[in-house]
């Protein structure tokens, strides 16, 4: 949870600004983005096989 106390003399403007960073930094947006709509178990798998070959390929490529 995500809790902003306004400091004094801040304006609006920036206490907003800050809120998002800290909303930013915590990884809320990103869990609601990936929450917005329902995944089948099948496409949260494929989706993670398909990132690992990539990593595996890029890193093959570099010589890691």
């Amino acid at each position: 949870m995500v809790k902003l106390t306004v400091r004094e003399r801040e304006s609006i403007q920036e206490a907003v600004r800050r809120f998002r960073k800290l909303v930013e930094r915590s990884g809320i947006k990103k869990e609601m983005r990936k929450r917005e709509f329902f995944e089948k178990p099948s496409e949260t798998n494929r989706r993670a096989r398909l990132r690992a070959e990539r990593r595996t390929k890029r890193n093959r490529l570099l010589g890691v």
